[in-house]
């Protein structure tokens, strides 16, 4: 079993590995990232925080801050009653790198 860990960063949950890449909201400040560390997991040994772990520490990296999502398109159509309404949303993501998970 390789090593994992669930990290808590941007109000959402993570299960990752070292050298593994995620995508999370952007993320406003980005000198200061430092996720949440709920469990670490290495080979059979788990180590659940309660609710997080004291001096477990995952190092990440920005690999590219503004990342566009594909594009949401919202329509409302009303028949009979020329109602047309047309939207549309792209979300924005932070693309991180875990570098190093230590227990």
């Amino acid at each position: 079993m390789a090593k994992f860990a669930v990290i808590k960063i941007g109000g959402q949950q993570f299960k990752v590995s070292e050298g593994q890449e995620i995508l999370v909201g952007k993320l406003s400040d980005l000198k200061k990232i430092e996720p949440e560390v709920l469990l670490v997991s290495e080979d059979d040994k788990a180590s659940i925080g309660k609710p997080t772990i004291k001096g477990a520490k995952v190092s990440l990296k920005v690999v590219k801050d503004l990342e566009m999502g594909e594009k949401i398109e919202v329509y409302h159509f009303k028949a009979k009653s020329r109602y047309k309404k047309h939207t549309g949303f792209r979300p924005q993501y932070t693309r991180l790198s875990v570098e190093k998970i230590s227990a």
